[in-house]
């Protein structure tokens, strides 16, 4: 009988993995030594480090376009970051890659996330803009490396070094962070990938929140030009169901898996067409590999449009936008007034970080429902503080 281990695991790696892969093996390793697991890799490790921290159990109650409060069955942050994980293993896997550092950087990607969506970090935006902003990429990068404290050796979650880039370079290498990073070497196509895996969920889930919330117009959606490839993709329009729910969740599965599909086939083209032969190949290419196809793009584009004007900028989403933006401005004002009401735990970190930094760190990890009871305590008298 095979002993599956650590070193079986990594032997099959550079078995089945494309050269091109990221090896668990080859890792440059975490910023605090610690002895390899018997039956995990690297990788293996961060994802579970990750699956287990608090900034990730938090993502059950932060919003994705709608709040938490509106609906049971909207997407919230986890279940989009369930989504995009899904697709990015699927992705990685078909492409031969490393499906373990791909789903790691999945479940990753908005641990940095503020309350209340969108509308929230562009709040925290416009109040950090002296202090260089406020963008969610970096701040799960800070979650990871300083703010979880689940051990007693060291500050975050000790990530090794090929995960904490992929954090902060797989949609963006337009930050300070990167100098830590290799910034002037692309990151894994692992990384790369997660931007579409990310794109293509959250385009894709939106479009059935806005469509089944009522808020997008159905006769506009069935003009774009990616409904109607999701229903050629399917047969034509003969083949679809006559129940109109159910119309819409097999068209958005094929507009899906179109999406995943071109992803694949045009990553698989860039491989052959760079002369793509190794892991250094990758970080060294003239461009990124990951993309879309002309046609999946231009059709994508305007998906994103439609739901930018239709959707995201729809008077309901708006409204709950202003609420939200007011409920983080005087959060973060009333903290900035009385730092002693911040709990012990980051108001001791004013000394080394700075106030509006913990100030900051202590919002932005907050939950939509959180948000909401904090201000509540800090602004109405009869509620119990």
């Amino acid at each position: 009988m095979t002993k599956i281990d650590r070193l079986y695991l990594q032997k099959r790696e550079h078995e089945f993995l494309a050269p091109y892969a990221a090896k668990s093996d080859f890792t440059r390793g975490r910023v605090y030594t610690e002895l390899s697991h018997p039956y995990r890799t690297e990788y293996q490790r961060d994802r579970e480090r990750i699956i287990h921290s608090k900034a990730f159990r938090r993502l059950e109650y932060k919003t994705q376009v709608f709040v938490n409060h509106e609906g049971d069955h909207y997407r919230t942050r986890l279940t989009h970051t369930i989504e995009v994980s899904q697709i990015a293993r699927t992705i990685a896997r078909t492409l031969r890659l490393n499906e373990d550092l791909s789903e790691t950087l999945a479940l990753a990607h908005d641990l940095g996330h503020t309350p209340f969506g969108h509308s929230g970090e562009r709040e925290f935006n416009e109040i950090l803009k002296d202090e260089g902003g406020f963008e969610h990429n970096r701040q799960s990068l800070r979650v990871v490396e300083k703010l979880e404290d689940r051990y007693s050796s060291f500050p975050g979650l000790n990530l090794t070094w090929e995960t904490r880039e992929g954090i902060i370079k797989h949609s963006s290498t337009n930050h300070a962070e990167v100098a830590d990073y290799a910034p002037d070497e692309f990151p894994s196509l692992e990384a790369q990938i997660i931007d579409f895996a990310d794109e293509i969920a959250y385009n894709n889930h939106d479009l059935d929140d806005g469509i089944r919330s009522g808020l997008l117009d159905f006769s506009e959606v069935k003009n774009l030009s990616i409904w109607h490839m999701g229903i050629d993709a399917i047969g034509g329009a003969d083949r679809l169901p006559a129940d109109k729910d159910q119309q819409v969740n097999m068209i958005i599965r094929s507009i899906i898996n179109l999406l995943v599909s071109d992803l694949i086939d045009t990553v698989a083209g860039n491989i052959k067409a760079m002369n793509i032969k190794d892991y250094a190949d990758i970080r060294c290419a003239e461009k990124l590999i990951a993309g879309f196809s002309k046609d999946i793009h231009e059709a994508n584009y305007e998906l994103k449009k439609v739901l930018n004007k239709k959707l995201y900028k729809h008077y309901k989403v708006i409204r709950m936008g202003i609420k939200a933006q007011k409920v983080i401005r005087e959060l973060f004002n009333l903290y900035i007034e009385f730092p002693n009401a911040l709990p012990d735990e980051y108001f001791n970190r004013i000394e080394t970080e700075g106030l509006k930094q913990a100030i900051s760190d202590y919002i932005a990890g907050m939950t939509d429902r959180f948000a909401l009871e904090e201000h509540q305590k800090l602004t109405e008298p009869m509620i119990k503080v």
